[in-house]
């Protein structure tokens, strides 16, 4: 456990004049800050109403004070909570007895850190904590809640320690030379790695599910000018965000738009209509709009019937991961009934965005593909989560090439050893002080 020799003191929160604020406080001074707002030694875990008075015994709030001994408690150091009336002025007249009193003020994220320091959280259940004060939907606040409780964390560690079992038996080869061929030609070691990779590879689905659900789905709206992106970007988002003429060209940019489908999270990107243009604004635009689709979940083409199969060109560069949705939109104009198909590896939806004929079933298609596989055990995650693995998953594919090619097993054990440390990243086994200090930096102060 890490000893800390100071205290520090946050506003956690406010709600307001009419509702509660909180300030939390975390160290070794506790005790005597709590003694002292209080008139007496606290009991433990136990909620006492106290008149809090500053420094020449002037009344400054009348609250709640729970005193929670280390290190059973969210830091695993001494910790101490006042709750108070919501107003900012209060709170604030309170947080300054407290520093008064020995205390000083936290940095962002640093009771959390020191959770994390102490040992009560490993570093990918802290950045749950983040996850789940910034999620902006139902399903991405259940899935952090997930992840604080350990579930992503579990399945880490559990790969981990197969991955060490089998550095492990790799090295055994170099500590006895002269059988480093019978070792090596060991089917248990190629059965151990097949199947390390089939699971790494199972978890790294599931983390880039996490990282939407926590992110939100990317959905980048392309077609040609005119299709109706900008029209279907305002039904979905419920109000007028788009400019929409019958003028060709006229969104010049990517028009970003948050909404919420039955609990679920999207970003979506109206973009510029995809042709070619002598015009050095739409160029950039049209340049934009295929960045867009390069680095999106799904990809959302909006088109007609008339040039719907000539327009799935514009899913030519794609990432693998991407899904695809054809919209075929104008269905007022054009005739015909709203309805749904698969075909060409993508789902297709004929309806109208003016008329809002067949919305809902765009909607549907929207969220199943973004809770696609995402059951109760679906866990948020973070980018650099989804680096560190893909990072693994090429450290097992050099292994595997080393053992097949050359038979090296300090090749082998040397690529195993990096993969080790990708992997211990993840939940802070392997860390530093330069990552620590980026992922603590983004909490919000009380964390």
């Amino acid at each position: 456990m890490t000893q800390h020799d100071d205290t520090i003191a946050a506003i956690a929160t406010g709600a307001g004049a009419a509702g509660v604020g909180v300030v939390r406080v975390s160290g070794p001074a506790v005790p005597f800050i709590a003694a002292t707002l209080l008139g007496r030694e606290p009991r433990p875990r136990h909620a006492h109403f106290a008149a809090f008075r500053d420094a020449s015994a002037e009344l400054v709030d009348r609250g709640l004070l729970l005193f929670f001994p280390g290190p059973a408690s969210y830091t695993g150091e001494h910790t101490l909570e006042l709750q108070g009336h919501g107003s900012a002025v209060l709170l604030d007249a309170l947080l300054r007895r407290v520093i008064e009193l020995g205390a000083r003020l936290a940095r962002p994220g640093e009771f959390t850190e020191r959770a994390f320091l102490n040992g009560k959280l490993d570093l990918a259940q802290a950045e749950a904590v983040a996850d789940l004060v910034a999620a902006r939907s139902e399903a991405g606040a259940r899935a952090a809640l997930r992840s604080m409780e350990g579930v992503f964390s579990a399945k880490v560690d559990d790969l981990l320690a197969d991955l060490v079992a089998l550095r492990v038996h790799v090295e055994a080869a170099i500590d006895f030379p002269e059988e480093e061929i019978d070792f090596l030609a060991d089917p248990a070691i190629e059965n151990q790695l097949t199947s390390l990779r089939v699971r790494l590879a199972d978890l790294l689905v599931e983390a880039r599910r996490g990282v939407r659900l926590n992110d939100g789905i990317a959905v980048a709206i392309v077609g040609r000018p005119n299709a109706g992106k900008s029209s279907l970007m305002n039904a979905l988002a419920g109000s007028e965000r788009a400019i929409v003429t019958d003028i060709p060209g006229t969104t010049r940019d990517v028009l970003r738009e948050s909404v919420a489908i039955d609990g679920v999270s999207f970003e979506l990107a109206d973009t510029a209509g995809l042709r070619e243009s002598d015009d050095i604004v739409e160029q950039e635009g049209v340049r934009r709009a295929r960045a867009q689709l390069e680095r999106c979940d799904v990809a959302l083409l909006v088109t007609e019937a008339s040039h719907a199969d000539n327009d799935l060109t514009f899913f030519a560069n794609l990432p693998d991961s991407a899904e695809r949705i054809v919209v075929v939109n104008k269905i007022d104009i054009a005739g015909g009934n709203a309805h749904t198909e698969q075909r060409d590896g993508a789902t297709w939806l004929w309806l109208s965005a003016k008329s809002g004929n067949g919305l809902d079933a765009l909607r549907s298609t929207l969220k199943t593909l973004a809770t696609a596989g995402a059951g109760e055990g679906a866990f948020s995650a973070r980018r650099r989560h989804v680096v560190a693995l893909e990072h693994v998953a090429a450290h097992l594919v050099r292994t595997a090439t080393v053992l097949d090619e050359t038979r090296s097993g300090e090749l082998a054990a040397e690529e195993l050893r990096h993969a080790q440390q990708e992997l211990g990243e993840i939940t802070g086994t392997y860390t530093s002080d330069d990552l620590l200090g980026a992922i603590f930096s983004s909490f919000c102060i009380g964390k």
